[in-house]
């Protein structure tokens, strides 16, 4: 069990390392250009390219860092594994939720 989550862990942060270039790339690109939320959102509402692109962020965050999470509750504070996967597992539904709602109100989906 330990090793596969050590892989998915892994491989969850290759996939995340492209989405996180982007989102910092886009944010200088919209500070140096001066760009308010509003000419964000306007540019982000309905485009079905970035609320895939940010749905499928959250996804791979919502999964990388409950395995960290885990391990610090195991290996540092010496919590069990059963408890520090339920936490763990919370944790990682929590930003799911908070995450795609998040998606959903910048894609203009939530109204």
């Amino acid at each position: 069990m330990e090793a596969r989550l050590f892989a998915f862990q892994r491989l969850t942060a290759v996939v995340m390392a492209p989405f996180v270039f982007v989102h910092v790339g886009l944010i200088i690109y919209a500070v140096r250009g001066g760009l308010t939320a509003g000419e964000i959102l306007s540019r982000t509402q309905g485009n079905w390219f970035w609320i895939a692109f940010y749905g499928l962020f959250v996804a791979s965050v919502s999964i990388h860092v409950p395995i960290g999470v885990r391990n610090i509750l195991i290996e540092w504070l010496r919590i069990g594994r059963k408890p520090a996967s339920a936490v763990g597992l919370a944790f990682g539904a929590g930003l799911l939720v908070l995450g795609l709602r998040a998606v959903a109100a910048v894609g203009g989906l939530a109204q």
